[in-house]
């Protein structure tokens, strides 16, 4: 009988992994057409279904079960042993595959990603930008970038940002003719941005001054669900909107766009990158991790 290779049973890890054939092959870089004959051959050459198909979904057969039982960890050992072998290399080399949601990606583009490239030109950084909450582990990241008060508690997390503020910003001619609100309370009397989460709800803009906490559902006829485009709607004097400091910190500073409520905006805590702390660590992603730290103790000195 043909021998297996470990691209074949890399497939069938991602394929019960996805769920999905069209991710999974996503995901292997492969086309799902590719994926789906070199999984149909395997199964003919050992004689075993391993997927259950539909129309409609993928799932593992009871055979398919207990061969990924067998497998994975197997190849969970193979990995870490190329791995160990690579963090011996002068520099690593391999993919590594970040999910973030697309501000922070932003944020971290130029004085970590940039330079982590420059450094370990061997690498590949394959960063995914979602705006969804995602299981990393269960969808074949190394890692995330999120805000550290959001982290998941069973995470080994990195702080990679200073402290984040958000503001309230309006355009000068919005602003024409219009009181600055003073309050939360007074964004009633405003045409605001409003912001949909992943989750399909509408965002209730959240404040906070001397230990007094406010939630406020701002009213207003444009919902987006991206911060880039609300920033630009903001500029085009579609209303007031609430998004990073760091978004806007230019824009301000041009007077493109006017801040209200400063004192209602405290810091939060900033970005972290996080990843799961009962595996192995990647040399890899061992290495973006000491990139982080330096670019934070840099931001730190000013």
């Amino acid at each position: 009988m043909q021998r297996t290779g470990l691209f074949e049973l890399n497939a069938v890890v991602a394929v019960s992994t996805h769920r999905n054939f069209r991710r999974a092959a996503a995901a292997l870089g492969m086309s799902p057409s590719a994926l789906s004959h070199l999984i149909a051959t395997l199964e003919a050459r050992i004689g075993v279904r391993l997927f259950n198909r539909t129309t409609r979904s993928v799932s593992l057969s009871q055979a398919g079960e207990r061969f990924l039982e067998r497998v994975q960890p197997a190849l969970q050992e193979i990995s870490e042993a190329l791995d160990d072998v690579n963090a011996l290399r002068d520099t690593p080399q391999g993919t590594l595959r970040i999910n973030a949601s697309e501000v922070p990606a932003r944020r971290l583009l130029g004085p970590v990603f940039m330079r982590f490239l420059e450094r370990y030109p061997e690498m590949v950084l394959d960063l995914v930008t979602e705006g969804r909450f995602v299981d990393i582990v269960a969808e074949g990241f190394d890692a995330g970038i999120r805000a550290l008060e959001a982290v998941p508690q069973d995470m080994v997390a990195v702080a990679c940002s200073p402290a984040i503020r958000f503001a309230v910003v309006g355009s000068p001619g919005y602003f024409k003719g219009r009181a600055k609100p003073k309050t939360p309370g007074d964004l009633a009397e405003h045409r605001c941005i409003r912001s949909r989460l992943p989750s399909g709800a509408l965002y209730r803009w959240e404040f906070e001054k001397r230990g007094k906490e406010v939630e406020v559902e701002v009213t207003g006829a444009l919902i987006l669900n991206n911060d880039n485009l609300k920033v630009d709607a903001a500029l085009l004097g579609a209303g007031l909107t609430w998004v990073s400091a760091w978004q806007v910190e230019e824009h301000v500073a041009a007077g493109r766009l006017v801040r209200v409520l400063e004192d209602w905006t405290p810091p939060y805590p900033g970005l972290g990158l996080y990843y799961p702390g009962h595996r192995h660590v990647p040399a890899g992603l061992k290495a973006l991790i000491g990139v982080i730290r330096e670019a934070a103790r840099e931001c730190e000195r000013g």
